[in-house]
């Protein structure tokens, strides 16, 4: 039996991912309102292909609860934060996690993180945990990690499909967890170490920053003089060894706004140009806000509160909010003393914010200024509803005349 511990984004679509196809799982989570709704058969978010998925782990015999199971493999699953102050990763869930195993676990347990951590956390944090607890390591207690590879919108196609590593001191151990995740995923699963396996995955994600923030300096610069980033970026990729991203509102999500600032903590001498690309996407939702007073001031618009930011998630078609530009823009604005701008999101039903709208036409009706901080689908669809606004354009997908972008 497999006890996935965390039933997120990550661990929920993990544990019905095997118990779909034959493995026994139980998942644990000290939400026991998560819990509930997970018993009752709920999802909690929003995802393509879940509420199939659930139906036939369900079926298969998945159950959930508060507990930690007594059983010889384990996936970790929880949150890692990083400290905002010295950029470090917080590794404290994890640490919470491995020592509650330890209550219950069966000799000769497996424990697979599968939680984002920076590159020596296993041997800093967990390692020393796991012997003080008395457990010898690689005979009581085997330490794996296999970093997860998907993306909220796209989570079902990504665990199936997507190439996956895993860290394990023991070869042996690590083809043995090599052959649970190989019952589901179709991709290449590589065994090497755990360092090595920690240090792949928050380098992919700040490969993935780097070049973001790169884009995202040019729509600084090109905004400085007056030129068209976008038509530039355009030039520039037609040579045959250029790639250039798009530019946007900042970067939000549980991985690439997050994950490259555990190498500026942990290397904070060698990671200059991490550090100085996660401080340039930083800077963005500011950088949008600054647009929107100077379109106010060129307008003549004086009342903020005919504002309004379209998108409220982090990206596209999903109803993940976590770090999102947005939410780092409505923070910037109540530093600098100010509130008052109106928000939408076709896929955020619950209130969170004051001033927040659950109908397009009420929303667009509301305003004089929209800031398009997100493409869903329905904003693109729905490009005519436009026509009689002036529109900020942070993601270079509105193209009418009144169109202002970043």
């Amino acid at each position: 039996m497999v006890n996935v511990i965390g039933l997120g984004y990550i661990g929920l679509p993990t544990a019905l991912m095997m118990a779909a196809h034959g493995i026994e799982v139980i998942g644990t989570d000290y939400n026991k309102e998560l819990v509930h709704a997970l018993n009752a058969g709920h999802i909690t978010f929003k995802e393509d292909g879940l509420d199939d998925l659930i139906n036939k782990a369900v079926s298969a015999g998945i159950k959930f609860t508060t507990e930690y199971q007594a059983t010889d493999m384990y996936i970790i699953s929880v949150p890692t934060p990083y400290n905002k102050f010295n950029k470090k990763v917080n590794p404290d869930y994890v640490i919470s996690a491995v020592k509650d195993v330890m209550k219950v676990c069966s000799k000769g347990t497996t424990v697979v993180i599968e939680s984002t951590i920076s590159p020596g956390t296993i041997d800093k944090y967990i390692r020393p945990i796991v012997e003080e607890n008395g457990f010898i390591i690689g005979q009581d207690l085997n330490l794996v990690h296999a970093p997860e590879r998907i993306i909220p919108g796209n989570i079902i196609y990504e665990l199936r499909h997507n190439n996956r590593t895993i860290g394990a001191d023991d070869n042996a151990i690590g083809k043995k967890v090599k052959e649970l995740y190989t019952t589901f995923c179709k991709g290449e699963i590589v065994v090497t170490d755990i360092r090595t396996a920690e240090m792949t995955k928050v380098v992919e994600n700040t490969f993935r920053a780097v070049n973001i923030a790169f884009a995202n300096e040019l729509s600084k610069i090109c905004r400085h003089d007056n030129m068209d980033v976008y038509k530039i970026i355009e030039i520039c990729n037609m040579h045959p060894r250029v790639n250039i991203l798009q530019p946007g509102p900042g970067v939000g999500g549980h991985c690439i706004s997050v994950d490259p600032w555990f190498l500026v903590g942990d290397y904070p001498t060698l990671a200059k140009v991490i550090d100085e690309a996660m401080k340039t996407n930083d800077s963005m939702p500011d950088f949008v806000l600054n647009r929107i007073y100077e379109i106010m001031k060129e307008k003549g618009l004086t009342d903020i509160k005919r504002v309004g930011l379209y998108g409220l998630t982090y990206k596209e078609n999903v109803d993940d909010i976590r770090e999102s530009p947005t939410l780092q823009l409505l923070e910037s604005q109540e530093r600098h003393l100010a509130t008052g701008l109106k928000v939408y999101d076709p896929f955020i039903t619950e209130d969170i914010f004051m001033n927040q709208y659950h109908n397009l036409d009420e929303f667009l009706n509301s305003v004089d200024l929209v800031v398009v901080m997100v493409k869903h689908n329905e904003i693109r669809m729905n490009v005519e509803k436009l026509v009689d606004k002036i529109v900020l354009d942070c993601q270079n997908i509105i193209h009418l005349p009144n169109v202002y972008h970043i």
